[in-house]
């Protein structure tokens, strides 16, 4: 039996590979292209996407353990819910989804809305799952990098409820472990959730200020302009995904993405070590140029 990672090429998906390839499990890969998927020789790779039905039930033969990851795209629901019928028809009864923290209460977010009726159908069609929630990826400031480091400003409308930020390669590396833990469970074992989260949870003017003190010169933090921050991405995405940015981060002013108590703690445990820092990811980013 094997473990079918799908997402396996993007930003969690290779870490999630990774750790399980450093943990002797069988990977299987769903990719688009396997020529270009630049994958371990040892992982197999099945080519389709999830809204490829005859490649998906290729890809689930033989399965024991799903790792369902999907993009934010404008038909990313109906991916999940083809490709977990199609799991369930083949059998596979164990899934690892990567939903998203709070998609129970940004309920007008477009792709939170649609991760959280994921998570309703893996509770109602009886799967054996753990759904992992991350709040905001770390990695998504690779994106405003040249205008930190070329304009000194931070442009990401975060406001001042806090973000507990986490890197992406800590989710991988948690959701190779929660794979491995799901794949050896037995049936029946109960749906659980668990938050993503990094250690600290940080404000715009805080994240500002670590980047000040990581280039020794002064950043600002651009403010709370979700409508100028909507315009911006206009430039380099579709319409409605800018919207759908907008409203999520609106929902930043307005609720944050605060962890409950325990999380850091629990996380911590998991790896066995601390988690990344912001910090420490400024200073790669900064030191990589």
């Amino acid at each position: 039996m094997s473990i079918l990672v799908t997402g396996a090429t993007g930003t969690v998906g290779r870490h999630v590979v990774q750790h399980l390839s450093q943990r002797g499990a069988k990977v299987r890969a769903l990719v688009r292209n396997p020529a270009n998927a630049n994958l371990p020789a040892w992982v197999e790779t099945v080519q389709g996407d999830l809204l490829d039905v005859d490649s998906l039930r290729q890809a689930v033969q033989g399965v024991s353990t799903l790792f369902l990851l999907n993009a934010v795209v404008a038909d990313e629901f109906t991916q999940a819910l083809i490709t977990l019928n199609v799991a369930r028809e083949a059998g596979v009864k164990r899934v690892v989804y990567l939903s998203v923290i709070h998609s129970d209460r940004y309920v007008n977010v477009p792709h939170f809305a649609g991760k959280f009726g994921v998570e309703r159908m893996l509770e109602q069609m009886g799967f054996n799952a753990t759904i992992l929630r991350p709040a905001y990826f770390m990695d998504n400031d690779l994106t405003v990098k040249d205008v930190v480091l070329g304009h000194g400003v931070y442009p990401m409308p975060i406001g001042s409820k806090g973000l507990a930020m986490i890197d992406a390669r800590d989710i991988g590396e948690i959701a190779a472990i929660e794979l491995l833990s799901r794949d050896r469970a037995p049936d029946g074992s109960a749906l659980t959730r668990l938050n993503l989260v990094g250690p600290d949870t940080l404000t715009g003017a805080e994240v500002a200020d670590i980047w000040s003190a990581t280039l020794g010169r002064d950043i600002a933090y651009g403010g709370d302009d979700t409508a100028g921050f909507e315009q911006n991405l206009r430039q380099f995405m579709s319409a409605w995904m800018a919207y759908d940015m907008r409203q999520m981060g609106e929902r930043f002013l307005t609720d944050g993405m605060v962890p409950e108590p325990g999380d850091v703690a629990r996380l911590t445990e998991r790896l066995g070590r601390p988690l990344r820092s912001y910090r420490d990811f400024a200073a790669e980013t900064a030191a990589a140029g």
